[in-house]
C-alpha cells in the first residue's frame, strides 16, 4: 500500500510539473529518480500514465524545444537535433518538430547571425574572415553546406 501511495504522490507532482511547462520522458524519470522513485516499475507506471493523460507528449515537445531554441538562442537544426537525441527523443518526433521551422525563415536568421558576427571579429584578410565565420555558423548549428553559399553571397556583396 505504501507504494501505491508514494506512486501517486510522484504522479500528482509530475502532473504538476508538466502543467508548468513542456517535459521530454528521460526529464520526467530524471525528476522522478530526484524525487525518490525507487523501482524501475513505478518510473514506467507514473511515465505511461502522463503520457496516456497527454501531460507528456514527445512530439509536442520536440515542437516547443525547436522554436525555442531555434528563436531565442538562434540554434541551427544540426545543434537542436543533437541536443534532442541527448534528451533521448523519438527520432519520428524530432522530425516533427524540426519541421515547426521554415525554410526561408531559418536561411533568414543564419543570414542575420553572419551579418551580425561579421560587424563583430577583426580578420587579417578575406579568408581569416570567412574562416571566423565559418566556425561561428557551424558552432551555432547549421549545416555546413547553407553555409558556404551564405558566406559567400555575403562577401560577394
Amino acid at each position: 500500500m505504501a507504494e501505491k501511495k508514494q506512486r501517486e504522490e510522484l504522479l500528482q507532482r509530475a502532473m504538476r510539473a508538466c502543467s508548468e511547462r513542456e517535459y521530454c520522458i528521460s526529464d520526467i524519470s530524471a525528476l522522478l529518480d530526484r524525487w525518490g522513485a525507487d523501482s524501475k516499475e513505478m518510473h514506467e507506471r507514473v511515465i505511461e500514465r502522463l503520457v496516456k493523460e497527454k501531460f507528456v507528449d514527445e512530439h509536442r515537445y520536440s515542437r516547443a524545444f525547436v522554436l525555442d531554441h531555434f528563436r531565442h538562442s538562434q540554434w541551427g537544426r544540426v545543434k537542436i537535433t543533437m541536443a534532442l537525441k541527448q534528451k533521448k527523443v523519438d527520432p519520428e518526433a524530432i522530425a516533427s518538430g524540426m519541421e515547426a521551422i521554415g525554410e526561408e525563415e531559418y536561411l533568414e536568421l543564419l543570414q542575420k547571425i553572419l551579418v551580425d558576427q561579421r560587424r563583430k571579429i577583426k580578420a587579417k584578410n578575406r579568408l581569416d574572415l570567412k574562416g571566423k565565420l565559418l566556425r561561428h555558423a557551424l558552432g551555432k548549428g547549421f549545416e555546413s553546406h547553407l553555409v558556404y553559399d551564405a558566406i559567400n553571397s555575403l562577401l560577394t556583396d
